[in-house]
């Protein structure tokens, strides 16, 4: 009987160390679980949502045809009408990121146009790649990215005017590629890029490649792109330069430059300014005047040798998130273009309202 109450006791004991040294496990492997959450936490940043909503009202001023409009490229519809609608998920790391950019509306689909295989995804794919910072100096992009060349890009949050330039227009929109960042001083960059023909951005069924380089210097940035767009076609070649300097609290200046040519089959070239004041509390105002001219070979918006004008007054009041923006545009062309090919100068309004989150 005492041995067995002996025994008892013992068995007791154990059960006792027992359930103590799993308490003692179960806490270990708690404070090692929220260790790992907490570091995993305080390396990794969040994904973060963003993006935009813009919509406006546009006539001409010039009388005429009231569904004229200037050949460059978005806010060309006459009346109340539909930008885009843009969402950005995107993540940033030390290891690197991933950026997905979605358009909805006219404005998207003119920006990423008509995607050949996959129009019902493809043509809402304004931005789709990955990068890998492979040190402090080094990063490498793969996928669908927005073009380098040009002032202007496809959002309306990050354009002063809601209307856009020809240079912007007739250059390239995106790139598919794989391109590689390089920083080589605080003052100094370089970039190069393989990547498909401009615009096809799903595949390649062509097996083209199109070359692009990149060195920038400050807030300048001299851009080169060579290859040959379509089988077809010979080798297109465009340097363009661009830059943006803040000459003081209240003024900047951004500059673009470019030359862009098709062997046979014609091009362009054109030089844009963009002056920018910022007047008070919200209150914004800039131009744009360009100079767009096309090549005797073949021209791109409206025929051969012919040059045109774009003088562009912006004024825009920002309050949060919401922009207004209040535009008066003419078009001024060596050669009768707008009103049914009566006129060579078109003049138009546009208010709109761009509101980011």
């Amino acid at each position: 009987m005492l041995q067995h109450l002996g025994s008892n006791k013992t068995i007791l004991g154990m059960k006792i160390i027992l359930t103590k040294v799993s308490k003692i496990w179960v806490i270990a492997i708690s404070l090692c679980i929220n260790y790992t959450v907490n570091a995993q936490s305080t390396e990794d940043e969040s994904i973060e949502l963003s993006g935009s909503v813009d919509t406006y009202f546009r006539t001409n001023l010039s009388g005429g045809d009231k569904l004229d409009a200037p050949a460059s490229s978005f806010a060309n519809l006459n009346g109340f009408a539909l930008g885009m609608v843009n969402v950005k998920a995107e993540q940033s790391t030390s290891q690197g990121g991933f950026v997905a950019d979605l358009v909805f509306g006219p404005r998207g689909t003119d920006a990423v146009f008509a995607s050949p295989y996959y129009s019902a995804t493809g043509n809402i794919v304004n931005q789709l790649y990955a990068y890998w910072n492979a040190n402090e100096k080094l990063t490498l992009t793969l996928g669908n990215f927005n073009t380098f060349l040009g002032y202007e890009v496809i959002s309306p949050v990050d354009n002063f005017h809601y209307s856009t330039s020809y240079l912007f227009s007739y250059g390239p929109f995106s790139h598919t590629g794989l391109k590689a960042d390089y920083v080589l001083s605080d003052d100094h960059s370089i970039m190069v890029a393989i990547m498909n023909p401009t615009d096809l951005t799903e595949m390649n069924d062509v097996n083209l490649y199109t070359y692009g380089l990149q060195y920038g210097f400050k807030d300048t940035y001299f851009n080169f792109l060579y290859g040959k767009q379509a089988v077809d076609a010979d080798a297109t070649f465009q340097a363009d330069i661009t830059g943006s300097y803040e000459l003081s609290d209240k003024f900047s200046l951004g500059v673009n430059a470019s030359y862009n040519e098709t062997m046979n089959a014609g091009g362009f070239y054109g030089v844009a300014l963009y002056p920018a004041l910022a007047i008070k509390d919200g209150f914004d105002a800039g131009l744009r005047v360009e100079y767009f001219k096309e090549l005797e070979a073949g021209g791109v918006a409206y025929g051969a040798d012919n040059s045109v004008i774009d003088a562009t007054v912006t004024a825009s009041y920002t309050t949060k998130d919401l922009r207004l923006i209040a535009e008066l545009r003419l078009d001024q062309s060596s050669t009768a273009q707008f009103n049914s090919m009566t006129s060579d100068q078109l003049s138009s309004f546009i208010l709109t309202a761009v509101y980011s989150f």
